[in-house]
């Protein structure tokens, strides 16, 4: 099973979509929440170059946001990616 980092604000409904999709999945996901953390905006902006929430990360290979994981999801990718060593 990969190693999934999400950084997610509180009241983003495309976060709780891609943490429910996640959930859904069983997979367990180390979330950053960067609500009133400019440093930790500032380090997913630098590591994504976007600063819109969500940004995931399957192992070190960034996923993009919420539309990028549903189009995985819906490509068929998604899975065969998060089960990735």
């Amino acid at each position: 099973m990969s190693q999934v980092i999400i950084y997610t604000s509180a009241w983003c409904p495309y976060c709780i979509r891609a943490k429910q999709l996640l959930t859904s999945k069983g997979i367990n996901f180390q979330e950053i929440t960067v609500d009133g953390k400019p440093e930790l905006r500032a380090e997913m902006e630098e590591k994504a170059g976007s600063d819109p929430v969500p940004q995931i990360w399957s192992n070190e290979q960034h996923i993009g946001g919420c539309d990028d994981l549903f189009a995985l999801e819906q490509a068929g990718k998604l899975d065969p990616l998060l089960a990735a060593n």
